[in-house]
């Protein structure tokens, strides 16, 4: 008898899922206070952006590697080297993504995984000495 084993992508709830929790962080990011040095950063219309997110973290989760077939190799500190990406940007940026991953329902094991790893790759941005 084998069980099935579920992927992060579908313990996040699948293409949906994903697709709600990028569009909170970036909502976050384009309203909070908490986020002007990371908002600003970006573009002024953050729908590129928010695609990108999606399709990245389809394939990160374990869902459809969307990124990957649209750009190649994600290379993301590579593409994160023309901003400049200190302390308070990954800090601001974290705290979008934590926000959005606290309302996001999901498996709390799922939840305080990708918290881990998502500091851990947030930290790789950084290329600004503090």
């Amino acid at each position: 008898m084998s069980e099935t084993v579920s992927t992060h992508y579908e313990q996040l709830g699948g293409d949906a899922g994903v697709r709600a929790l990028v569009d909170r962080f970036y909502d976050l990011m384009d309203t909070a206070p908490e986020a002007t040095a990371v908002r600003a950063l970006h573009a002024k219309s953050l729908k590129v952006s928010r695609e990108k997110l999606y399709l990245f973290m389809s394939g990160w989760l374990g869902g459809p590697p969307l990124y990957v077939e649209a750009y190649g190799h994600p290379r993301l500190r590579m593409r994160h080297f023309p901003f400049a990406i200190g302390a308070r940007e990954r800090d601001e940026w974290l705290w979008c993504m934590e926000t959005a991953i606290a309302g996001h329902d999901m498996p709390e094991s799922l939840r305080q995984l990708l918290l881990v790893r998502l500091r851990d790759l947030a930290d790789h941005m950084r290329n600004q000495a503090e």
